[in-house]
């Protein structure tokens, strides 16, 4: 065999493994979508010739306001991602191409938010929320995330990428600091901002635990805590009516996800291995 070849039956077996474990990462997402489309007698019952229903979809909708759930959810990832795409671009700028005294500094106090749990600032976030009189709102949610390290970190990597000379045409063809900003890094940064705004309304899509405890009320729930208030019911609930409202609540970020899988896996492997 020649050096550096590898044997068949290794690829194929990799491409195996690579097969059953996303079979496997399927596998409840599969269960999920069989139970919400087939009445409750077959929840468990894996008959080919099971009739279908889309019964559970609709006694979930009516059996709490989802619709309302939504809404909030929706309001809170965008009022999140827009305020986390212009903090993260303007830091992520002024850590690529300015220079000033401290910054490297400043970019490594930056980096040290990675290195602490959200969890472990839930007690202040709320006493400081509480002092504001903002409890119980969705500006409260969002106030502790509008500004992200890792955004800032992965926005800087893409910008560093960009080359001088461009910036330098454009300072030469009169544009200033945030026309430069504007019309030469945003653009070729595309890629980066589609997938930290996958990550970005992934991650509060189905923040659970600060929302759980900022809000009490149904006008300020997102889905995951509305999802778990439903889920929890005394009312006789179902296991086919909750998977139903499960697959109702993770539609929208699969769907984005898909569509924009292949800019999401690029950008990262631009941004990430510098």
């Amino acid at each position: 065999m020649i050096a550096g070849t590898r044997h068949p039956v290794w690829t194929t077996l990799e491409i195996a493994a690579a097969w059953l474990l996303g079979l496997l990462w399927l596998l409840p997402l599969l269960y999920a979508a069989w139970t919400a489309i087939h009445p409750a007698a077959y929840a468990t019952h894996f008959t080919p010739t099971a009739p279908l229903t889309v019964a559970n979809f609709v006694a979930a909708w009516q059996a709490a306001p989802f619709g309302r759930y939504l809404l909030n959810t929706f309001l809170l990832c965008s009022l999140i991602l827009a305020v986390q795409f212009v903090v993260c671009t303007t830091a992520a700028f002024a850590f690529a191409r300015l220079s000033f005294v401290g910054r490297d500094l400043l970019f490594g106090l930056v980096l040290l938010q990675l290195m602490i749990m959200p969890d472990a600032l839930l007690v202040e976030n709320y006493r400081t929320l509480a002092q504001l009189r903002l409890v119980d709102t969705i500006t409260a949610i969002a106030l502790p995330y509008l500004g992200s390290a890792f955004g800032i970190f992965l926005l800087r990597q893409t910008f560093m990428t960009v080359p001088q000379a461009l910036d330098d045409a454009a300072r030469l063809e009169g544009c200033g600091l945030l026309g430069r900003l504007w019309r030469v890094y945003v653009p070729l940064a595309r890629p980066t901002y589609i997938a930290y705004g996958l990550v970005s309304v992934s991650y509060h899509w189905n923040n659970f635990l600060w929302p759980l405890v900022i809000t009490n009320s149904v006008t300020t729930r997102p889905l995951t805590v509305g999802l778990a208030v439903f889920a929890t019911t005394d009312q006789g609930i179902d296991w086919s009516i909750i998977t139903a409202a499960t697959l109702m609540t993770s539609a929208p970020l699969l769907l984005a996800f898909l569509l924009f899988q292949r800019q999401f896996v690029a950008s990262f492997m631009r941004a990430g291995v510098r």
